[in-house]
């Protein structure tokens, strides 16, 4: 930042210094060893208290007019439940996630009643998709000391989710948006283009170069 200001390069460093809102603190937690997703939000538990709390991987990126999470908020402000954000995906796929089976009720609410982490296609419950953002409620942290590691020695997320199902909702938020995974080379590369075409500043051009590049192919 110094060096910016330094420079007068006003544009950039209003942009460096936009990443964080003000209003937001930001509070790093070490896992100390890849022990499970269940195992990292574990980590946080005394950084996260007993108030509703996120958890957002960063490589599921969802592109939509009202934020994912926002969207979450929402639907936790009505109806006070954890909420996990989910996608319908081909039967094939259904070993690359955790899986969740619903019941709708009289409310139109989603509630989930099982979910199991990246079951065979013919076992799968449906074909609904956690993905990367979960709005889940201090419940799960004693459901996740309980737990004992799984294959590979990880705690589950997915595990201690499904331990609360008995003693609380969980509901199913089918969130409107497009999601890449980016934990893929190809999903990154469509995230790339796709946001660059919607780029303020480089949007245009950038889909006159495509255009021309497809002639190419």
């Amino acid at each position: 930042e110094n060096a910016l200001s330094d420079s007068g390069n006003k544009k950039m460093l209003a942009l460096v210094q936009n990443i964080v809102p003000s209003s937001v603190e930001c509070v790093f937690v070490q896992q100390g060893a890849p022990l499970g997703l269940g195992h990292a939000v574990l980590c946080a538990r005394e950084a996260v208290g007993e108030a509703p709390f996120f958890v957002h991987l960063a490589d599921d990126l969802i592109r939509s007019d009202t934020p994912c999470l926002e969207q979450m908020r929402q639907y936790y402000e009505r109806y006070h439940s954890s909420v996990l954000a989910v996608e319908a995906v081909p039967n094939d796929q259904t070993t690359s996630y955790g899986i969740v089976s619903v019941k709708k009720e009289s409310s139109g609410a989603r509630r989930i009643d099982k979910i199991i982490e990246k079951p065979k296609p013919e076992e799968a419950p449906s074909n609904l998709a956690v993905v990367g953002r979960y709005l889940l409620t201090p419940a799960i942290f004693e459901q996740l000391e309980e737990r004992s590691p799984g294959a590979g020695g990880e705690i589950q997320l997915t595990d201690g989710i499904a331990g609360i199902l008995g003693h609380e909702s969980v509901h199913a938020l089918l969130f409107e948006g497009i999601r890449y995974d980016c934990g893929s080379r190809l999903g990154y590369l469509k995230a790339t283009v796709e946001y660059g075409l919607h780029d303020e500043e480089v949007g245009e051009r950038f889909r006159k170069y495509l255009k021309g590049l497809t002639k190419k192919i």
